[in-house]
């Protein structure tokens, strides 16, 4: 029986082509798993489950089940005149060869690109090869890519790297970015166009809420995602919808990753009118409209951790191809809750050690000593931060007991760096430029912290041990913050530094 309050779940399911009733055979039985779940993380870090019952075992000695979808593809429809929908139900419909869909109903999207980074591609081999799964499902709609360990420290981290090439080639895996080929997962399928608007993604990480940036909608099924590649598909549950109108300008030196950390901070406390948790979280209003590409970026990936469903912007008026505005939320669709927010008064942000929702006025933090900063990730290494970051370096030295890493987010901003003179500004103020990629990020693989270290940076997240020692503090803040803070040795106001006509990128 379905929890009370909660809208009752059809038993009749679909994996990939084939009824999960007539069957009775699919990934997630013959794995074991726990039934159908909801996306994205809640704040817990936990799962939400839907139709526990569902879950089935699998039968030792028998061959694992045929799970392929009808080689034709979902009907296409045009999209109804009649019927008011919200960006992402258009979306979520269209994926699923439906006319439309509604929040809280059960659909099977086919994803039109499957991205995973190098550091869960060998287990999801391995559970694949346990089940008896040889091949994927449409390998033209995956994506590879190497962003987590992208310079090998060790022979192990080589043979990892090895073992990643050889199951891209065994899988025929349409789009595969090694080491220097791409760069950030999250970054280079915007710049070189592999994701549009209106495209359905199923990523392993949950922070592919930054393809909402120019209008996708991205889903983390995180371990699942391995019936994804097997069966081409994955129950999702359609999410509300809430609809947050930006009005106003913010101040000098405030950028959207200053204005994510307060949006974040006012949801995790409850301090808005809506809930978040499994919603999409969708920007409008004249200032939403202005923002460019990335700092849409910066704001979509400041709310994952507080287990949102995804951020999502309308595409950008003139720079989105065309039928791009056909994935606009219709003005009378059903939203959970509409509310509007005044971000005119808003300073600099820092969001405090645990977590974006920890956020506070850069004034509480003010002279906090620092000894690492870091400057990129999936949050804020396109090439506009980098911008804003030697805005304040130009011409001064960090201070003497601080690291800096520059770690630019993709290949062809890296080389853009160079090719403008960004590098040697950051060169000359003693930075230490990474390959691109996630850098420190990814659980401290690059430029690490050591016990009791402070750190301060443009890092995705910063919970316990997210750099490497768990004994260490790590505080967000923007590009701005972050290079002033390393100029200074500690928690800078970087409105110090900065001419008073500095507005956001």
């Amino acid at each position: 029986m379905d929890p009370p309050g909660r809208r009752p779940v059809r038993r009749r399911r679909r994996c990939g082509g084939h009824s999960t009733r007539d069957s009775g055979q699919c990934l997630a039985r013959a794995a074991g798993t726990a039934g159908l779940r909801t996306r994205n993380r809640t704040h817990a870090g936990q799962w939400r489950k839907l139709c526990p019952s569902d879950a089935g075992q699998s039968t030792p000695g028998v061959a694992p089940p045929t799970c392929h979808p009808d080689p034709t593809p979902p009907r296409r429809f045009h999209l109804s005149t009649r019927i008011a929908q919200t960006a992402t139900e258009k979306i979520l419909a269209r994926a699923s060869g439906l006319r439309h869909v509604r929040a809280g109903e059960v659909v099977s999207p086919q994803p039109d690109l499957v991205i995973l980074h190098d550091g869960y591609i060998e287990t999801a081999h391995r559970e694949l090869s346990a089940l008896g799964y040889a091949s994927i499902v449409r390998p033209e709609r995956v994506m590879f890519v190497t962003d987590h360990e992208v310079a090998y420290a060790s022979p192990k981290a080589a043979l990892r790297g090895k073992k990643i090439r050889d199951i891209a080639r065994a899988w025929g895996v349409g789009q595969f970015f090694d080491v220097g080929r791409g760069g950030h997962g999250h970054l280079f399928p915007l710049e070189r166009g592999f994701v549009q608007p209106g495209m359905y993604l199923s990523c392993y990480d949950m922070h592919c809420t930054t393809f909402g940036a120019v209008g996708a909608l991205a889903t983390a099924p995180g371990p699942e995602i391995t019936t994804v590649l097997a069966c081409g598909t994955l129950w999702e549950q359609v999410p509300a919808t809430v609809r947050v109108e930006l009005r106003g300008t913010p101040g000098p030196a405030v950028s959207a990753r200053d204005i994510g950390f307060h949006i974040t901070t006012l949801f995790a406390r409850g301090e808005l009118p809506a809930q978040h948790d499994n919603r999409v979280i969708e920007f409008c209003g004249d200032f939403a409209d202005r923002l460019p590409r990335s700092e849409r970026v910066a704001l979509c990936n400041s709310l994952t951790e507080i287990g949102v469903a995804n951020v999502l912007f309308h595409p950008i008026d003139g720079g989105a191809p065309v039928g791009a505005a056909d994935w606009r939320s219709d003005a009378d669709a059903a939203f959970e809750s509409v509310i509007s927010l005044d971000i005119s008064a808003l300073g600099p942000q820092v969001a405090l050690p645990g977590g974006p929702h920890h956020g506070v006025d850069i004034d509480s933090v003010t002279g906090q000593h620092v000894d690492h900063t870091y400057i990129g990730s999936c949050g804020s290494g396109m090439y506009e931060d980098f911008v804003a970051a030697a805005s304040v370096l130009h011409g001064r030295r960090i201070a003497e007991h601080v690291r800096l890493f520059i770690v630019p987010g993709t290949v062809d901003t890296a080389q853009r760096l160079v090719t403008e003179g960004l590098q040697s500004t950051f060169l000359a103020a003693g930075a230490v430029v990474l390959p691109p990629g996630c850098g420190p990020c990814a659980g401290g693989i690059m430029g690490p912290m050591a016990d009791g270290e402070v750190s301060i940076s443009t890092a995705a997240t910063n919970h316990s041990g997210r750099f490497g020692s768990r004994t260490s503090q790590a505080y967000l803040a923007s590009p701005w913050t972050v290079a002033a803070s390393a100029v200074q040795g500690r928690i800078t106001d970087p409105r110090t530094l900065l001419p008073n006509t500095t507005q956001h990128p």
